[in-house]
């Protein structure tokens, strides 16, 4: 639930000014029948599409890729670009029916089954009534946030997983995990049907499980962040440790590849979180206002608190910090203000440096590229903290209230349960479904490469290449 304070207010001027005006009132009364999407927000909204690819590919593979050793990272980059493309299919033959389109409080319905009924005409609700977008529009946006985040799991992984297998995986855990969860938290009938309390309360029992709790979710917290980063602690202590992990060292081949997709990551995270505002407008502007400073401060608070622990500030910590902001403003980014951002992204690169220093060592897990530390750390305190941030009195947005047409009282410790509820559900929801999958897998095709591969590389062993001479 995704509310556009901003939008909701334009378009309340523009009822107005048009209702002055006599002689339009019959064209204005069609209008209102049948929305017509706005060219500027369907540019904004194919520009996200763009950015949210740009930042999987290139920019996730080469932060993962420069973060493994030298004989394993075009498997890291084959895992990557292959695993988008194969779940970009999948999500126009079913995932988009089943994520986006009326079913159950779980799963969606089959009207949407390769894409039948999808035309350049067909439309998309947004967050302010009498507002539409493109619905292929959304249909590509939507494709990008589906496809990245199996490639998130990845990199708990790394080095030591069969292509085959990491494949067959990523099918099943797309399938019964993220589609679902999905649904569960950002399906819902629109805005426009919330008429009155009963519209709005018929409304609200086909949306979907988390939904209804009332949690709140921007752009992913949930759905991208601790859905992809449970799984992959799954993976890892499943998998188990690499060949002598703790024994010899393994730091990262390449820092700048690890800067440069740091860097393209954080770029194409303004059409992550401020695409899914679905509008171009001033709204807008205060989510990526709040992307840009929780990055920033997540990046200083994670260097800082690095260097105070080890002696040094490191390039690799910095990129670090700036993914951990990232991934903890993602749920909160249309809700909460600029100062609660910054105060968020401080605690993410200090919780998360924690997370992937004391905790992964304290627990002995080989999380290869610290996707639970990272991703699901830091998407757990950004959802929950989303609930404290939203106040008003913290310069939060509050949480709208479309029957009533204002912003509703608000009420901190029921929100913050209401976000607990995300949180649990998503943990509880992929960690099954992943455990499952991973078991699946392994007593079919078997996950792992056996430890003459893995000492060799996977680059050679299972694609053939090298990347360098």
């Amino acid at each position: 639930m995704r509310i556009d304070l901003a939008s909701i207010t334009s378009s309340r001027w523009a009822r107005a000014t048009l209702a002055t005006v006599g002689a339009l009132a019959p064209l204005v009364a069609a209008a209102a029948d049948a929305p017509v999407p706005n060219k500027g927000d369907t540019a904004w909204m194919l520009t996200s599409t763009v950015l949210v690819i740009l930042m999987t590919i290139p920019g996730l593979a080469l932060f993962y890729g420069g973060m493994v050793r030298s004989k394993n990272v075009l498997s890291v980059f084959m895992q990557v670009f292959v695993t988008f493309s194969m779940l970009a299919v999948l999500w126009a033959i079913y995932g988009y029916s089943i994520a986006f389109t009326e079913g159950n409080d779980f799963f969606g319905g089959f009207s949407r089954l390769f894409m039948q009924g999808m035309t350049g005409d067909s439309t998309a609700a947004t967050f302010s009534k009498g507002v539409v977008i493109p619905e292929l529009a959304y249909f590509v946006f939507q494709l990008t946030f589906a496809a990245i985040t199996p490639c998130l799991i990845v990199g708990a992984f790394a080095e030591r997983v069969k292509f085959s297998a990491m494949l067959v995986f990523m099918v099943l855990w797309f399938t019964f995990s993220y589609l679902p969860v999905a649904h569960m938290v950002w399906f819902w009938a629109g805005p426009d049907a919330y008429t009155s309390k009963e519209a709005g309360d018929a409304a609200g029992a086909t949306a979907g499980f988390i939904f209804q709790k009332g949690a709140l979710d921007f752009a992913g917290g949930t759905v991208v962040h601790i859905n992809a980063g449970i799984s992959g602690l799954i993976g890892c202590l499943l998998i188990g440790k690499r060949t002598g992990y703790g024994k010899v060292a393994m730091p990262p081949h390449n820092v700048p590849y690890v800067m440069i997709g740091a860097a393209l990551l954080w770029v194409g995270w303004f059409g992550f979180n401020v695409g899914s505002n679905l509008e171009a407008n001033g709204f807008a502007g205060m989510v990526f206002a709040n992307t840009l400073l929780a990055t920033a401060a997540a990046t200083m608070s994670w260097m800082l608190a690095e260097w105070v622990l080890k002696g040094t500030p490191t390039m690799l910590g910095a990129a670090s910090g700036a993914v951990a902001g990232l991934v903890a403003i993602t749920p909160a980014c249309g809700y909460v203000g600029p100062m609660g951002s910054i105060v968020l992204g401080l605690l993410a690169g200090i919780v998360c440096l924690l997370a992937v220093s004391k905790l992964k060592s304290a627990l002995g897990y080989d999380d290869s590229l610290d996707v639970f530390g990272v991703h699901c750390i830091g998407g757990i305190l950004g959802a929950i903290l989303t609930g404290v941030f939203c106040d008003p009195a913290l310069g939060g947005t509050g949480v709208y209230d479309y029957v009533a047409d204002k912003v509703g009282d608000f009420d901190m410790g029921a929100q913050v349960i209401a976000q607990l509820w995300g949180v649990g559900t998503t943990i509880v929801w992929s960690g099954v479904v992943s455990l499952v999958a991973y078991k699946l897998v392994d007593m079919t095709i078997g996950l792992r490469v056996s430890e003459d591969v893995e000492r060799e590389g996977l680059d050679t062993t299972l694609h053939g290449e090298r990347a360098y001479d």
